[in-house]
C-alpha cells in the first residue's frame, strides 16, 4: 500500500523540481559573484560581501511587497476565472513570450560551453536591440525554435522545458534579503494557496485554482487563421495549448498527469536561494576571522550542517507529504501547505540554535569588513 502511494510521474516530479531549485540557487549565486568581479574591476575600493546584488536586472522583494504578492495574485486568479475567453489568446503569447526569454537564459552555459572553442566572446550589434554575444544568440535560437514546435504541437514535455526555464529564471532573478521577508512571503502564499485549493469551491460552485491550472487556451494560430479568414485547412489542426505554468508528467500507464505549479517550486526555491547566499557569506565571514568557531553550545558537527542542505531536505519531505495526502485523499492539495511547514521551520530551528536568527532575520549581508573574497560552489 505504502509503495502504491508514489508512481514513476511523482518521483520525475520530485527529482526534477529538486534539481531546477538548485540548479537556479547556483546560478543566481555566480550571478552574485560576476557583479562582484565586476565591482571589482570598475573600482579600485574594496567591499564587503552584500547578497543584495546591484545588477538592474534583479529583483529584490521588500516586506511591503511580501505582503501584497498574495492579493495580487488572488486577482490574477479570478481574472483567470472569469475572463479567460476574452484574455486566453493574449496570455498565450505574453506566457510563450516571457517562456523564450527564460529558456534561453536556461540554455546559455551550454551555448558558451559550445561556442567558447569556435567564436571570441566578443558582442554583435543589432543596433537599437543592444549587443549579444554568440552564445546569447544560439541559446536565444534555440529558445524560438523550441516554442514555435510548442505552439504547434502542444505537446507536454515542449511545455515542460519551458515550465523549466521559467523556474530558473524567477529563482536566479528574484532575492528575498531576509528571513523576515521570507516569512511573510511563504506564509501569506500559504494561506493564499490554501484558501483557493480548499475554499473556493463553497463561494465559486467551483475550484479554482484546479480550473486555471488544467484549463487549455485556444492555439494562437488557429485565432489568427480564423480572423483572418485564411481557409479551414490552414492552422486549423493545430492543438489547444495547455501553458507552461506548471510541471506535468505522466504516470507509467499513461492513465493520469501528476502536476506540480511552478509557484510550488519557485517559491521555496527563493528561500534555498537566500540560505545558499547566507551559507556563503557565513563561510568567508568565517574565513576571514580566521575560522573561530561558532557558540560554545553547539556542537561541530551542528556548526556544519548548511542551512541549505537542511531546508533542501525538509523541501523533499514536504513535497513527499503532498503527494502522499493527494494519492490518499484523492483530490488536488495546495502544496505549499506541506512546503512551508517543511522548509521553514527546520530553518529557524537550526538558526535559533546556531546563534544566526537574529542576524538572518534583518540585513543577514550587512557586513562592516572591508574585505571582499570569492567562494568557490
Amino acid at each position: 500500500r505504502a509503495y502504491s502511494l508514489v508512481d514513476s510521474s511523482q518521483v520525475s516530479t520530485f527529482l526534477i523540481s529538486i534539481l531546477l531549485i538548485v540548479y537556479g540557487s547556483f546560478r543566481s549565486l555566480n550571478m552574485d559573484f560576476e557583479n562582484q568581479d565586476k565591482e571589482k574591476d570598475n573600482s579600485s575600493a574594496a567591499g564587503s560581501f552584500n547578497g543584495n546584488s546591484t545588477n538592474n536586472s534583479i529583483q529584490t522583494i521588500d516586506s511591503t511587497q511580501a505582503l501584497f504578492l498574495p492579493i495580487g495574485a488572488s486577482v490574477s486568479l479570478l481574472v483567470m476565472f472569469f475572463f479567460f475567453d476574452s484574455v486566453q489568446v493574449v496570455f498565450t503569447i505574453c506566457t510563450a513570450v516571457l517562456a523564450t526569454i527564460a529558456f534561453a537564459f536556461l540554455l546559455l552555459p551550454m551555448c558558451q560551453y559550445l561556442t567558447r572553442p569556435c567564436s571570441p566572446q566578443n558582442k554583435i550589434s543589432f543596433g537599437c536591440c543592444g549587443r549579444f554575444t554568440a552564445a546569447e544568440l544560439l541559446s536565444f535560437s534555440l529558445s524560438v525554435m523550441l516554442v514555435l514546435i510548442w505552439v504547434l504541437t502542444g505537446h507536454w514535455l515542449l511545455m515542460d522545458a519551458l515550465a523549466m526555464g521559467l523556474c530558473v529564471a524567477m529563482i536566479a532573478f528574484v532575492r528575498l534579503p531576509s528571513l523576515k521577508v521570507s516569512c511573510l512571503l511563504l506564509s501569506g502564499l500559504l494561506i493564499y494557496d490554501v484558501f483557493w485549493v480548499f475554499f473556493s469551491a463553497y463561494i465559486f460552485n467551483s475550484n479554482v485554482m484546479v480550473k486555471v491550472a488544467t484549463q487549455p487556451a485556444d492555439n494562437p494560430l488557429d485565432v489568427l487563421s480564423r480572423k483572418l479568414h485564411l481557409g479551414p485547412n490552414v492552422g486549423r489542426d493545430v492543438p489547444r495549448l495547455s501553458l507552461p505554468g506548471k510541471l506535468v508528467f505522466p504516470s507509467s500507464t499513461g492513465s493520469h498527469f501528476s502536476m506540480l505549479g511552478i509557484g510550488d517550486i519557485v517559491m521555496p526555491g527563493l528561500l534555498l536561494c537566500f540560505v545558499l547566499r547566507y551559507d556563503n557569506y557565513k563561510k568567508q565571514a568565517n574565513s576571514d576571522s580566521c575560522g573561530a568557531p561558532g557558540p560554545g553550545n553547539i556542537s561541530g558537527r551542528m556548526q556544519k550542517v548548511s542551512y541549505f542542505h537542511c531546508t533542501l531536505i525538509g523541501y523533499f519531505v514536504g513535497l513527499l507529504t503532498a503527494t502522499v495526502a493527494s494519492r490518499i485523499h484523492r483530490a488536488a492539495q495546495p502544496a505549499l501547505l506541506y512546503l512551508v511547514p517543511f522548509t521553514l521551520l527546520p530553518l529557524l530551528t537550526m538558526a535559533y540554535l546556531k546563534g544566526d536568527l537574529r542576524r538572518m532575520w534583518s540585513e543577514p549581508f550587512h557586513s562592516k569588513s572591508s574585505s571582499s573574497r570569492f567562494l568557490e560552489v
